[in-house]
């Protein structure tokens, strides 16, 4: 491999290759329309095409792509070559730039949630210059906007673009008021932290509802899972280590700023974290994260599970949203200064961020829902669905103490000793990690634990971005007309603190106690996807992301629609993988299981006639008919609730919430059954590998 420096950013069309390959003149074009938002013309786009083409051309690539992001979760792209055709035959190289700048695509079957007919093929990509083209492939991916021929956004990186420059904007106008005339751009900065699960491709294999689903759909807990807490943080075995090796090349070389890798909880669990970048950035990173985990799996034999449960009873896998706010000079906005309450713009964009929650919960709840993440929110290893604030015992106190209008008595600063005179002193944090809060500052940034693993990290960046945004813009309002800065911003801020601090818990978020203390609050707990979708189309949130030109009310009430359908088409998907592997796999061995028993019980009877035998078969025997019948049942069960599914006069949301009320509890009573045939018929005829076959698979 080569020398880390040298490989890292190598298939990017970067800013070092863009100062080596384009005239200064145009690279000054081209860095203002990234920083300034500023119109790319012809001729320099043009330019910039053809080094982009030359330079992708010396890595081996043939083809290009504008590399989008559709409402399918996952990215989409077309290939082109850059071959035109000359006289005699004979071809050339060429890439516009009307090509670099715009594609279209043919969008009629990509989710619009009804913002256009089926039959309306045209969709537009547009380049996000403030994303750097790559190479993956042999192919140079230009990463865009998608759109409908109208304008709308068909895509998640249009919305995050623009809730990063409404926020920019409103920080701008408050960072002002303090004094801050150096500081020309604000962009959040986020850090997905990204978990999977990596198990062997045989075991993979014949595993029919993983192949369809992700998940599991059956299996009984093993002997061993994660009681011992073992695995984590424990030795990379060298199967996995090979491969976090190969992955980490592969992502270095696309400029991913792959950091930290480890165990997680639950055997064959892992985490990657990278480090912060800009949030598109991120987002766009992320996605690419996901991709070549699952590519790079492949060639290890391996299969990289990214379902946020795709194993029952065992830790599921989330993305934990670091979130942050940095300015071009370099100063983080959630950093505190010396101390806490000495610093104003600290408190006040922090006032921002709970003001912000405690408005928008429900729509940061919306932001990471997904039948997925349904199974694993209110686990032990996830937050509940009640979106609160974790911010610590002292900034606690001290929002408290300006609530009050009284002096906050500063604790002495502690050391914390290690206890080894080898090794230096560390300052104490004041601030421990609540991995419990769904929504933690954790020194400088916020801590969104509710992602799941599979999930796209566009949109609860989007809510959060604009929610953030419009607190800000409420504030800087209120304080360029005061007369008295210094008073106007103490009142402020002990309004929000007063009338916000419900969203505020620093204790243990998976305690039932919480739930109830939070509707005491009147903190909504909306524990399914089916639940909480309907607040997408709340009128407030609909007048919040309106106002600021995030969405119009036509593309949130088109991704209220598509989500829902989604939720219903993979809850369909799993309930028919049920079904399907009931009848030909679960059923039939547990038939022939008690086929066995009864020839054995018979066989026994013949040899000893008259003599009390076989009770331990019979008794076996019995359980699992009794099983099986009711397995029938169950299954017959599942079958009316889909046939009732699929009648064509459901609306969105009413299909949703009868796959919730009646599919679901019939999917998991016919799980429940098929688990408890499975710790009775014999291993050799159970048609399935077992959970600790699975688990303990990569060695």
């Amino acid at each position: 491999m080569k020398q880390i420096p040298e490989l890292f950013g190598s298939m990017v069309f970067n800013d070092q290759v863009m100062q080596e390959r384009l005239p200064a003149e145009i690279y000054q074009a081209l860095m203002r329309t990234v920083e300034n938002g500023r119109s790319l013309n012809l001729a320099v786009a043009n330019e910039v095409a053809n080094a982009m083409k030359e330079w992708a051309i010396e890595k081996g690539a043939t083809h290009f792509t504008h590399w989008f992001q559709p409402m399918t979760g996952i990215t989409a792209e077309k290939h082109d070559s850059f071959i035109s055709p000359v006289p005699g035959g004979k071809v050339m190289m060429e890439f516009s730039g009307k090509e670099l700048i715009k594609g279209e695509s043919d969008a009629s079957s990509f989710p619009s949630g009804g913002l256009r007919a089926t039959f309306e093929a045209r969709g537009y990509t547009a380049w996000d210059a403030t994303s750097y083209a790559f190479i993956k492939d042999g192919t140079l991916c230009i990463p865009t906007a998608f759109c409908s021929y109208g304008g709308e956004a068909l895509d998640k990186k249009t919305p995050l673009l623009r809730s990063m420059e409404v926020l920019n904007k409103q920080a701008l106008r408050v960072l002002r008021l303090f004094g801050n005339e150096d500081v020309t751009l604000v962009r959040t900065t986020v850090g997905p932290e990204q978990e999977y699960f990596l198990i062997d491709k045989a075991m993979y294999d014949r595993r029919k509802d993983l192949i369809n689903s992700g998940r599991t759909l059956f299996g009984a807990r093993p002997s061993k899972g994660q009681e011992l807490d073992d695995h984590y943080y424990g030795a990379i075995k060298d199967r996995v280590a090979a491969y976090m090796r190969d992955l980490d090349e592969e992502l270095w070389k696309l400029g991913v700023l792959s950091k930290t890798e480890h165990n997680e909880g639950a055997p064959s669990q892992h985490e990657m974290a990278p480090i912060f970048t800009t949030a598109n950035i991120a987002a766009d990173h992320n996605q690419l994260t996901m991709e070549l985990m699952k590519k790079v799996a492949a060639r290890h034999n391996l299969v990289c599970l990214l379902h946020e449960k795709p194993f029952a009873g065992v830790n599921g896998s989330g993305k934990h949203n670091n979130w942050s706010l940095q300015t071009n000079t370099g100063v983080n906005l959630l950093e505190p200064g010396d101390t806490p309450y000495e610093n104003a713009q600290f408190l006040l964009f922090l006032c921002a961020v709970i003001k912000a929650v405690d408005e928008y919960a429900d729509m940061l709840r919306v932001s990471i829902a997904s039948a997925g993440n349904d199974h694993r929110l209110g686990a032990a290893e996830a937050p509940p669905a009640v979106v609160s604030i974790f911010l610590g015992d002292e900034l606690t106190a001290i929002l408290e103490s300006l609530e009050s209008d009284r002096a906050y008595a500063a604790a002495e600063t502690v050391q914390m000793r290690v206890g080894v005179h080898t090794l230096p002193k560390f300052p104490k944090d004041t601030t421990d990690r609540n991995r419990t809060s769904p929504f933690a500052f954790t020194g400088n940034k916020f801590e969104f634990r509710m992602l799941g693993s599979s999930q796209p990290v566009s949109e609860p960046n989007v809510v959060l971005n604009t929610a953030v945004a419009a607190s800000l813009d409420e504030f800087a309002t209120e304080l360029e007309q005061a007369e008295d800065f210094n008073a106007a911003l103490g009142a402020l801020i002990r309004r929000v603190v007063k009338d916000h601090k419900r969203i505020i818990f620093n204790g243990n978020g998976y305690d039932d106690a919480w739930l109830a203390e939070a509707q005491r609050r009147g903190l909504e707990n909306l524990p399914t996807t089916a639940d909480c979708l309907p607040c997408y189309v709340r009128q407030k949130n609909i007048d919040l992301f309106k106002k600021y030109g995030v969405y119009s009310e036509a593309e949130m009430r088109s991704r209220y629609e598509i989500y829902l359908q989604n939720y219903a088409k993979v809850l369909h998907i799993e309930a028919h993988t049920m079904v399907s592997m009931t009848r030909k796999d679960i059923l039939p061995a547990a038939l022939r299981y008690g086929k066995e028993l009864a020839e054995t019980i018979v066989a026994k009877r013949a040899a000893l006639p008259g003599v009390s035998c076989a009770t331990t078969e019979e008794a076996l025997l019995t359980r699992v008919n009794d099983l099986t019948d009711q397995l029938a049942q169950e299954l017959d069960a599942l079958v009316v609730s889909l046939d009732v599914a699929d009648r064509p006069d459901w609306n969105a949301l009413g299909r949703a919430e009868h796959y919730r009320d009646e599919v679901i509890p019939a999917m998991d009573a016919l799980r429940d059954t098929a688990d408890g045939l499975e710790v009775l018929v014999a291993k050799d005829l159970w048609p399935l590998p077992s959970y600790g076959d699975i688990l303990f698979s990569v060695r």
